[in-house]
């Protein structure tokens, strides 16, 4: 499918990427989901070929390779019908480490993560009672003579956490009404989960798609003081810089699940004859399929402008979060389409269709909701009041 040019090294890694989602078809993600599993043999082949450790620099054994390179290996897993929820955060979690943390625990942690042996997936910042708001979180981080921190609270929506070594935690260091400015006071810490014990405990939560999400509490839990990351108090401030890349690579999986859609629909209605006729000759079939197509390009270019300010080290704020406002809308856009293509034949579980179409929709509400994406560019773009 036509689409945004590639470099010849971004094309030559869309093919292998293509050959490995070869290696598993619809048949291997249909059964997944009839028991809720996580993909193991398809994360330890992404792991294997190296593409998970595409944003981490060689110097600490990963592959040192930008983020439009990642954005094309996220996009085509997802357009060739895989998924790659199940571990896409492998490759932006780390970034708060790579960014913020010592040299000690760069080299501690970043190639072990690069080869696969330690799982860092788990971003532990959502709570039940916050939301989006975080900076009202209530996990609280409270420092224990000079050598450990001991943590108390609840995270939900933390995905992957049954099947990460480690996790990204953000917690409260300082009590909210002590500090100067509301983004101050809260810390971010590598928490070792393997040897958590009984203070860590994971609940999974069955959701409408086969994602592995779960909720976290803490108890009493003790983390070295060699695990914070950065400057204690700022964790808000590390969180942020790595938020864009998530926006856009998340984007890129959206472009890929249009692109996936776009193609099912358009072959169907090019072979599915009725009354005589393909229904692809029928403008009522037709202007669907094209609209979604002019909406995955739109959102296509979108996603690359906000990658491109990213390897510049540009503000890309506003970019990555319309790329992923954009792509997610297109994306959802189109499982409507080719499940209205398709008819009956779109619910069937055979074709795949329905398993992407409730994939897909997590992102219309996941990492961020729309209507804060919305809030985001009125006020920091449009310069409008804030409006919460």
């Amino acid at each position: 499918m036509a689409g945004t040019r590639d470099s010849e090294e971004i094309a030559g890694i869309r093919a292998a990427v293509r050959a490995l989602c070869e290696r598993f078809p619809g048949e291997y993600w249909r059964e997944l989901d009839r028991e809720r599993a996580y993909p193991a043999e398809f994360v330890a082949a992404l792991t294997e070929a190296g593409f998970l450790a595409a944003l981490i620099p060689e110097e600490y054994g990963g592959s040192g390779l930008t983020i439009s390179s990642a954005v094309a290996i996220m996009e085509e897993i997802h357009a060739a019908g895989c998924n790659g929820a199940a571990c896409h955060a492998q490759m932006y979690v780390m970034g708060t480490v790579l960014r913020h943390g010592n040299a000690d625990q760069k080299q501690r942690y970043l190639p072990k993560i690069a080869t696969g042996e330690l799982r860092l997936q788990a971003f532990g910042v959502t709570e039940p009672t916050s939301g989006t708001d975080t900076l009202a979180l209530r996990t609280t981080a409270v420092r224990d003579g000079n050598d450990s921190y001991v943590i108390n609270g609840q995270k939900i929506w933390t995905s992957r956490a049954e099947y990460s070594d480690l996790m990204l935690l953000l917690g409260r260091t300082t009590p909210r009404e002590q500090v100067k400015k509301r983004t101050e006071g809260l810390s971010v810490f590598l928490v070792d989960m393997k040897a958590a014990g009984e203070s860590l405990k994971i609940n999974p939560i069955r959701t409408m798609m086969n994602h592995a999400t779960t909720e976290v509490f803490f108890d009493d839990l003790r983390v070295p003081a060699e695990n914070l990351v950065g400057e204690e108090g700022q964790g808000f401030r590390y969180i942020l810089s790595g938020m864009n890349a998530e926006r856009i690579l998340i984007a890129a999986e959206c472009v890929g699940d249009c692109k996936w859609f776009i193609e099912r629909a358009s072959k169907y209605a090019r072979e599915r004859s009725v009354f005589g006729r393909p229904i692809g000759q029928n403008q009522g079939i037709q202007f669907p399929i094209a609209r979604a197509y002019a909406q995955m390009r739109a959102a296509e270019l979108m996603v690359h402008e906000a990658a491109s300010l990213y390897e510049q080290g540009k503000d890309c704020g506003a970019e990555a979060n319309m790329a992923k406002m954009l792509a997610a809308d297109a994306s959802w856009a189109a499982a409507d389409m080719c499940v209205q293509t398709h008819g009956g034949f779109g619910f069937a579980e055979e074709f795949d269709i329905e398993r992407k179409f409730r994939e897909t929709r997590l992102y219309s509400v996941a990492p961020i909701s729309t209507n804060l994406i919305l809030s985001y560019l009125a006020e920091h773009v449009l310069g409008l009041p804030r409006s919460y």
